[in-house]
């Protein structure tokens, strides 16, 4: 029989985070702090390029400084693609108004299950050091937070995982992550011999996925 898993690591954009309708809002902002109108498409084009920006170097965000300018390098992303006009970092405020974070309904039951289990939880993201604001700022209470910015690893690299092993105390086999993105959830957590789930939000049913993350709550026995 399968041993129940003593601890839980946890994806964080994708599996505990949503974004609240940031092409709605990025158009808003458009509108009412620089007096320019964008279609919808063009929005979700120019949000796209810069999240897509952002992920690739979210670990640069080490502390205020390297955040800020990093940030500013996102703005001119999305000034540049709707070809705006505008200070990057005047549009600094904008950019800050269009990323709002959400919680996933079942995000509090799933924490909830793990607490009543005993069993510790921990988030292993790809993210700047502010993860731990953002989760706050959604309401999603995790006492270990371990981002590629603070541990300088990013997933695919197991580093980042096995930094949070010893903090949880566990071994690897003891241990479950759940994320949403095969490539670096996956391959990553397998690479430091952490078993794998991947949560799949778009219904689409993949062989191995699960649906929901209460899911998980069945593996901790």
């Amino acid at each position: 029989m399968t041993q129940p898993f003593r601890a839980v690591m946890l994806d964080a954009f994708g599996t505990l985070l949503d974004l609240d309708d940031p092409v709605g809002r990025l158009r808003r902002g458009l509108r009412e702090r620089m007096g320019v109108d964008v279609s919808e498409e063009a929005a979700e084009r120019a949000f796209v390029a810069e999240v897509s920006y952002y992920a690739d170097r979210c670990h640069e965000g080490r502390d205020p400084g390297s955040l800020e300018g990093l940030r500013v390098e996102c703005a001119a992303i999305v000034l540049r693609e709707l070809d705006v006009d505008g200070d990057p970092r005047t549009a600094l405020t904008l950019l800050g108004d269009t990323i709002r974070y959400r919680a996933f309904d079942d995000v509090a039951p799933t924490l909830e299950g793990l607490r009543r289990a005993g069993v510790p939880a921990a988030v292993v993201s790809n993210a700047d050091y502010t993860l731990p604001e953002m989760l706050a700022s959604a309401g999603v209470s995790v006492e270990r937070v371990f981002s590629s910015a603070a541990t300088g690893s990013s997933k695919p690299d197991p580093r980042i995982f096995e930094i949070a092993l010893d903090a949880l105390g566990v071994d690897a086999g003891a241990a479950l992550h759940v994320g949403d993105t095969p490539d670096a959830d996956g391959a990553g957590a397998a690479a430091a011999g952490i078993a794998v789930r991947i949560i799949d939000r778009e219904g689409a049913g993949r062989p191995g996925t699960i649906a929901t993350l209460t899911e998980i709550l069945e593996l901790i026995g």
